[in-house]
């Protein structure tokens, strides 16, 4: 990978998320192509466009699920997934890159509960076997995030005994239980029956008002104008327009944003 020059910035005004000339492919399709942006601390963007765009790509390219190929990804102004040594990039090796991911929680389409174990379960297994936190503390702490996300009466149900905005809801309490500082949302409710959909959005809108910074893949366009604080419209792997989600949604500018809006609104 060929270094990006970056400025250098106070902690303060140090976006949460840094995105340089970000690039990647899977053999010779190119589904990122040179994507830059900064998400700001306490900020909540969504990220729109059609199946196909590199939405989902470029978030699991933030806690490097997906290595880059060109251009530099930053967390709270760390280096994702690499340790610069001169003018050149080493890949982290996997026990680091994971040390990295558990700031970064992320909730993903299907849920990816483990079957065998209960709602409580889930959610005290990360703080226990990766941050070390005693059993007894974790599902304390399970149950509190249970309760917060409006589920204190099921810590002792299984995944198959929950619908699925349930399950979305305690994959949401299961990422909270790492306590990051960054949210990633891939299509939270695209897998949720209609009536369900509600629920998890009300669990995100309680988290962004608390001032979590979050990125979002979303079709929920009224979420999106409602708790958005910033829009990025993906086409092609390439930012094609963004902006302030209300102005961005009344008013595209670009006829393919148009061409697309006009279709999911």
């Amino acid at each position: 990978m060929t270094p990006v020059q970056r400025a250098t910035t106070p902690d303060a005004a140090r976006p949460m998320v840094e995105a340089v000339a970000v690039s990647k492919r899977f053999g010779g399709n190119e589904v990122l192509t040179s994507i830059s942006l900064r998400v700001e601390r306490g900020q909540v963007m969504c990220v729109i466009g059609p199946s196909g765009s590199g939405k989902s790509t470029f978030l699991r390219c933030i806690n490097h699920l997906e290595v880059v190929d060109a251009g530099r990804l930053y967390v709270d102004g760390e280096l994702v997934g690499y340790r610069e040594r001169g003018d050149k990039l080493y890949e982290l090796k996997p026990a680091e890159a994971a040390r990295q991911r558990r700031d970064i929680g992320m909730v993903f389409q299907h849920f990816n509960l483990f079957p065998h174990m209960t709602a409580l379960e889930n959610i005290a297994e990360a703080p226990t076997t990766v941050k070390g936190m005693s059993r007894r503390d974790a599902l304390e702490r399970g149950r509190d995030l249970l309760a917060r996300v409006g589920l204190a009466s099921h810590a002792g149900h299984y995944p198959s005994q929950l619908s699925g905005g349930q399950q979305q809801r305690v994959a949401i309490a299961r990422a909270l239980a790492m306590d990051p500082k960054l949210m990633l949302f891939d299509e939270p409710t695209s897998a949720l029956d209609p009536e369900l959909v509600g629920e998890v959005l009300d669990v995100m809108r309680e988290l962004a008002d608390t001032g979590m910074t979050m990125v979002v893949v979303t079709h929920e366009m009224g979420f999106a104008r409602e708790v958005g604080d910033a829009m990025v419209f993906l086409d092609g792997g390439v930012v094609v327009e963004s902006g302030a989600p209300r102005e961005l949604l009344a008013n595209p500018q670009h006829e393919r944003t148009k061409a697309f809006l006009s279709k999911v609104l």
